[in-house]
């Protein structure tokens, strides 16, 4: 008989705890504070979205550079002169250009008549010989190198 008692008084109490939780929390949806949650929590989801949005436009933007690549037309251009007890070289992609090379004679700032895109801000476009080199403006470090794009 105790046995049943404490059975029924447990289950009484269970039941009560659990209504009560029931409706707290229902009591706290509909809450004007419980809306605001939920409102920053979707502003902080959207934010995270655009900035993932973001990282891949800038991902994207970096593989259009591509690292080597071969012109896919020749242009006619003044004779290339290297810089005065230097040979011309072929460059490649994470080198760095020495600012000897990178002076105004050799800087290409007409690209659009070249086919080549604008350069990236901080960057510019170098000739080396018959090849174009996308090099940093600060440190000469070497993003891009296309290829045979004068004769």
């Amino acid at each position: 008989m105790k046995k049943i008692l404490t059975a029924t008084m447990a289950a009484v109490l269970a039941t009560t705890t659990l209504g009560a939780a029931g409706a707290a929390s229902a009591q706290s949806r509909n809450d004007p504070r419980h809306e605001q949650r939920q409102d920053r929590r979707e502003d902080r989801r959207d934010f995270r979205q655009d900035q993932r949005h973001d990282r891949q436009e800038i991902r994207q933007d970096q593989r259009q550079y591509s690292r080597w690549q071969q012109a896919q037309r020749r242009y006619n251009a003044p004779r290339y002169v290297a810089p005065r007890g230097y040979a011309v070289r072929t460059w490649s992609y994470g080198q760095r250009m020495p600012a000897y090379y990178r002076t105004s004679a050799n800087v290409v700032n007409d690209y659009g008549r070249y086919g080549l895109r604008a350069p990236p801000r901080g960057y510019q476009y170098v000739r080396s010989g018959d090849d174009v080199v996308l090099a940093a403006v600060a440190g000469g470090l070497i993003t891009a190198v296309i290829a045979g794009l004068f004769n």
